[in-house]
């Protein structure tokens, strides 16, 4: 964004266009235009929805959230989780489902306990899995339809945000218009006077395009984009269980979700190899046994 203020006004200024203009006009077609601009978003949302515009942001600031390191612990967790099933039964999962705060599986990776969404997708399918409820179709079908339902809400501040920027040339030529009234109303004014008064008012068109393509519509693009990609990580999570439903090896079920991951954060199979390796969890090793 800095880069675009420096091009356009920096062309401007070259150009031998007179800042100062722009600057007067500006904190008035501010006002007028990104007053507007916050009254439709407040009136089009919810105040849940709102809350959740502004979480986007520092999402379009900090990028997604998850890294390499993250996937690998994720599907360490869920082998060790696979793996215990295969091994012992359903029923030995019950205490870390059950209470997953107190889960020593959990707790060795508190990345992943402390997300909401990862914490109860993986719970939820597992209590699944000890009902009974083991067709591995039936619950891909389900999972997949709650990620589609957990993706269109995590797109709802992009969206919100590119409705923002289809307004803004709109409202760019309300705050042109009432520049365009006020000038009218000084019509008996000497040229140069008018002249800056309409040049004013054209600061308003200038801002709504400049605000909409300029910022906020690629903000609502990089939103998006950072919810797409984060959602990769919840498909890890459907990709191993059922694997594991399947009747595949524990490292099998591990190998589909990582093929799963991002290929910019994908562990190599080497990297995930090891880190099952070093997997320990001793404590309720020595309890489950």
């Amino acid at each position: 964004f800095v880069f675009i203020i420096i091009c356009v006004f920096g062309g401007y200024i070259l150009a031998g266009g007179k800042i100062g203009i722009i600057l007067a006009a500006l904190p008035f077609e501010m006002m007028i235009i990104g007053g507007a601009a916050l009254g439709t978003l407040l009136m089009a949302n919810s105040m849940h929805g709102v809350k959740h515009v502004a979480a986007g942001f520092s999402k379009v600031l900090k990028g997604g959230k998850f890294r390499k390191s993250d996937y690998i612990d994720l599907l360490s967790l869920l082998y060790w989780l696979v793996r215990l099933a295969a091994t012992k039964g359903a029923m030995a999962l019950e205490p870390h489902i059950e209470k997953p705060m107190e889960s020593p599986a959990f707790a060795k990776f508190p990345r992943i306990r402390d997300d909401h969404h990862a914490v109860t997708l993986i719970c939820d399918y597992l209590r699944m899995v000890g009902m009974h409820a083991d067709d591995p179709h039936q619950i891909e079908d389900v999972f997949a339809r709650e990620l589609r339902k957990l993706l269109n809400e995590e797109l709802h501040p992009a969206h919100a945000m590119q409705k923002v920027a289809d307004a803004l040339p709109a409202l760019g030529i309300v705050a042109a218009v009432m520049g365009v009234i006020k000038t009218m109303g000084s019509i008996t004014e000497p040229p140069p006077i008018l002249g800056k008064m309409i040049g004013s008012a054209l600061v308003g068109t200038f801002l709504g395009v400049f605000l909409a393509y300029g910022l906020m519509g690629p903000m609502a693009s990089r939103l998006q984009s950072v919810v797409e990609e984060e959602i990769k990580y919840y498909e890890v999570i459907r990709a191993v269980l059922v694997a594991h439903l399947h009747g595949n090896a524990p490292q099998v079920s591990v190998e589909t979700g990582r093929k799963m991951a991002p290929t910019e954060h994908m562990p190599s199979f080497q990297e995930l190899e090891e880190a099952l390796q070093n997997l320990q969890i001793r404590s309720e090793e020595r309890r489950v046994g």
